[in-house]
């Protein structure tokens, strides 16, 4: 009997993800490193976290995990310590890439709907702070993680893989840990990223019907270069925002039938339509750690202007390598 249709998906899927998003990841984040796309140094130091998170989901979560960990099960990344190592810091990338997203939602909603606030939160330095929070209450809060999976099975003494520990997922600790993850992680997300984006719009709708009753007539013909910046902020933080909550939807939906018990190796049948549909919104979520760099070309003219001058320098230097080489 052949492999299931969705496995067969998975090992041409995830490979095909890694390398696109680690490259275009890794380009992201030298251009906004570099500071030229006029850009506030509040907004780049987000969006370099999210790029680097989205970067780190890339390389811990499919390419250790769901590529070499698969592929080679018998590996050194298969031994139970190491796995559960992995496991963790699974949880860990992700919660950084929800949550950075949600900072800079955050500090958009700030810097439109509170004038005078704005000076003092939307900074680099409280920018910096915010990420190192969450980065510190990721690592603590994951570190159940570490204990909360079995040995697949035990060869000659030594363990190896890792299984949802029946005993404690079936337990009521276990149930409501899964409950504060799956809010932690989803739920509470969504409904602060649609809430500031719900009062975002409300707060630019009356700024600018009160913007044009103010300029009257007079100014009719001439371009407003406040709504323009204001409207460029808008499109950059509405499609970062609005493209996560899209690719994520499916795994908010399966989350809740599935828990945390599909996030390892899964016991039940692979064609069940749970299961699909738990592995279908994985796969959006990795798709999702790619989208922002697509925005920023679609989005952000500098950010275009930049990409190309990257991308003229490597040709450059490919073509003195092969100079050199021939």
């Amino acid at each position: 009997m052949g492999k299931p249709v969705i496995l067969l998906m998975k090992d041409i899927y995830y490979p095909i993800v890694a390398a696109l998003g680690v490259l275009v990841n890794l380009v992201t984040i030298m251009i906004l490193s570099r500071r030229n796309c006029g850009l506030s140094k509040c907004i780049s130091v987000y969006m370099v976290a999210m790029a680097t998170a989205d970067l780190l989901v890339l390389i811990i979560n499919v390419i250790v995990y769901r590529i070499f960990s698969y592929q080679f099960p018998l590996s050194f990344l298969s031994y139970t310590p190491v796995c559960r190592v992995i496991i963790y810091l699974c949880t860990v990338t992700f919660d950084l890439s929800v949550w950075f997203t949600v900072s800079f939602t955050f500090d958009r909603f700030v810097a439109i709907c509170f004038e005078r606030f704005k000076t003092r939160y939307c900074t680099e330095r409280t920018a910096g702070v915010v990420i190192t929070v969450f980065c510190l209450l990721s690592f603590l809060k994951n570190i159940r993680f570490l204990f909360a999976y079995e040995p697949q099975q035990i060869i000659n003494k030594v363990q190896w893989g890792c299984w949802a520990s029946v005993e404690f997922f079936s337990s009521p600790l276990g149930t409501a840990w899964v409950w504060f993850h799956s809010a932690w992680l989803v739920w509470l997300p969504f409904t602060l990223i649609v809430s500031l984006n719900c009062s975002t719009i409300g707060r630019i709708l009356v700024s600018n019907r009160t913007r044009r009753k103010l300029q009257g007539n007079r100014s009719e013909n001439r371009s407003d270069s406040e709504m323009e910046n204001r409207r460029k902020s808008i499109i950059l933080l509405f499609t970062v925002s609005g493209s996560f909550i899209l690719f994520w939807l499916t795994a908010a939906m399966s989350f809740v039938p599935t828990g945390l018990t599909n996030t390892n190796y899964y016991r039940g049948d692979l064609m069940a339509p749970r299961y699909i549909a738990a592995e279908t919104g994985t796969c959006l979520k990795f798709l999702s750690c790619i989208q922002n760099p697509c925005i920023y070309v679609a989005t952000q003219r500098k950010f275009r202007a930049e990409l190309k001058n990257v991308l003229k320098s490597l040709w450059t230097l490919i073509l003195r390598l092969v100079g050199k080489c021939g």
